[in-house]
């Protein structure tokens, strides 16, 4: 589903990606790590299109991310890290709406959010407005607007941050069926290593713009003699705060 080779990009002097190669195969739940600064922020919005990379290829759900780059969206969904629905708006007028900009008749738009809505556990919610959500029901509503048009593969920009532990493992399982149940490939961000041990398959790991190291969290343990994951990142990415650097 990702097929990225050399892809770097620049500000200016400041090189933000030096080079990242990476692969995720179809029906992997595969998480992207990095500490701030290191370029995670912006290889995603590279393979979303939101950023064109200064060099290098990548293939991204079948689609050269370069010289297609609208098909890439067609076949991909992104839930960012702010909420993707206004504060005010009715939930099921917002989906519907988004649906229908999708190339939906009304009432396959309908149905689409429908089916969605219950696939979340949000039945009910259709006239309620976000900001009378909780924090797990707006994030789930951000991840149905991002599956509205069926794509086969959704990016996931730290999609638990600020969650309570509750709903943070309601939101893992969501995430699991969406493999499980329909196919969909995932490709997510998070600072919670204990999340990218419990819910990828396996994790990838960048740090001055380079891909460090790439593994099964059980791999990447084993060859650092660590217990947990937080070991390890902390190994390859060292102990110093990187609260000034770039993206």
């Amino acid at each position: 589903m990702i097929h990225a080779r050399g892809l770097t990009k620049t500000f200016g002097d400041v090189e933000a990606v030096r080079g990242v190669d990476l692969d995720v195969a179809q029906g992997e739940i595969v998480g992207f790590l990095g500490p701030n600064g290191a370029g995670k922020t912006t290889t995603l919005r590279m393979l979303t299109t939101l950023l064109r990379p200064t060099s290098g290829t990548a293939t991204v759900a079948g689609c050269d991310l370069v010289a297609d780059p609208v098909g890439v969206r067609r076949r991909i969904g992104y839930v960012a890290q702010g909420g993707m629905v206004g504060p005010y708006t009715q939930v099921g007028d917002e989906l519907e709406l988004q649906a229908r900009l999708y190339g939906m008749r009304r009432s396959e738009a309908r149905e689409r959010v429908a089916a969605l809505l219950e696939k979340l556990d949000l039945r009910g919610v259709e006239q309620r407005t976000v900001m009378a959500m909780s924090g797990g029901q707006k994030r789930r509503v951000d991840i149905a607007m991002g599956l509205l048009h069926r794509p086969g593969l959704l990016f996931l920009d730290e999609p638990t941050t600020g969650l309570d532990p509750q709903s943070r493992a309601n939101l893992w399982d969501h995430v699991r069926r969406l493999r499980e149940q329909d196919g969909v490939t995932i490709f997510l961000t998070t600072h919670y290593l204990e999340e990218a041990d419990a819910l990828c398959d396996r994790v990838v790991i960048i740090d001055h713009g380079r891909i460090v190291t790439s593994g099964t969290p059980a791999e990447l343990k084993a060859a650092h003699g660590a217990a947990t994951l937080d070991e390890v990142f902390l190994a390859l990415t060292g102990h110093g705060l990187r609260e000034g650097a770039a993206a």
